[in-house]
């Protein structure tokens, strides 16, 4: 997709921050200048005294998102918008983030320029997870994370792993991160897991505070399927630290890449590289 053929954009504003509503009108002024449909989430509507649309029918009616507040009201747009195939620009209102890489005032001429394709859609992988309850899937989607961890502050978790069917590993402490590249920066960086360049196809696993130390973070490629299961206790699974769901003993957990990526608007020169240094102070 052409970023010069986005003519009508879907807005969804951080929740509970009423404070963005003059930020909005500013975003709509700008993407009305060059002749660009703006419709609000329904929520967020709410959120300012303005009508909105339920997330799916905007989905269905615009030809990108734009996420205005961070990179947590991004993330939430990914994993509910992919099924629809959609591009989604972070906009940030307040510090720079990972993934929302335009501020309200560098916001003019970053649209100035997607009209003119002098900007990029990047893919990024996905998580897709799944349980099988009662006989019926519960499917997920994260964009950073999946967590499988302890119910309990009181009692460490075992967690047995398989790789395509195949004995893996036993985990036993905190529990156990899976991270796409691009959640690699968050808490499988705070973990001691590896940092991954975004647009690889693989995904990590890194124990959290392990009972034994010779277990460490590993890198696996993307073609591959995990399985994790806790016959011992109930767990947790926490996806994108947003949502949470159980696990119970009898249930198992079903994590691949999924078949659709995230797709992120970004400036023609932006680089990952200059985003670390700036976020995390590499080379100081």
């Amino acid at each position: 997709m052409q970023t010069s053929h986005i003519k009508k954009i879907g807005v969804i504003l951080r929740p509970s921050t009423p404070e963005l509503k003059e930020s909005f009108f500013n975003l709509k002024k700008i993407f009305k200048k060059y002749n660009i449909d703006i419709y609000v989430e329904s929520i967020s509507g709410s959120m300012i005294d303005v009508m909105g649309m339920e997330f799916n029918l905007l989905c269905k009616k615009c030809d990108a998102l734009v996420t205005l507040g961070g990179d947590g009201t991004l993330i939430s747009a990914v994993r509910r918008s992919l099924d629809y195939d959609i591009p989604i620009l972070g906009v940030y209102a307040g510090n720079l983030g990972f993934l929302s890489d335009v501020s309200m005032a560098e916001l003019d001429s970053f649209v100035a320029k997607m009209i003119e394709d002098k900007c990029r859609i990047d893919e990024r992988a996905v998580l897709e997870a799944k349980v099988i309850r009662n006989g019926e899937e519960l499917t997920m989607y994260a964009f950073n994370d999946i967590v499988l961890t302890r119910p309990s502050i009181s009692n460490m978790i075992h967690i047995e792993t398989l790789v395509d069917g195949r004995a893996f590993n036993k985990y036993y402490g905190d529990g156990v991160i899976v991270s796409t590249p691009t959640g690699s920066t968050a808490y499988n960086l705070s973990a001691g897991g590896p940092v991954l360049f975004p647009l690889t196809e693989v995904f990590a696993l890194t124990p959290i505070c392990p009972h034994s130390l010779t277990q460490r973070p590993v890198v696996l490629p993307g073609k591959y399927s995990i399985e994790m299961r806790t016959p011992q206790n109930r767990a947790l699974i926490i996806v994108d630290g947003q949502d949470m769901h159980e696990l119970e003993e009898d249930e198992s957990l079903h994590i691949r890449l999924a078949s659709k990526k995230a797709k992120l608007i970004h400036r023609e020169d932006f680089n990952y590289f200059d985003i670390l240094k700036e976020k995390l102070g590499w080379g100081e």
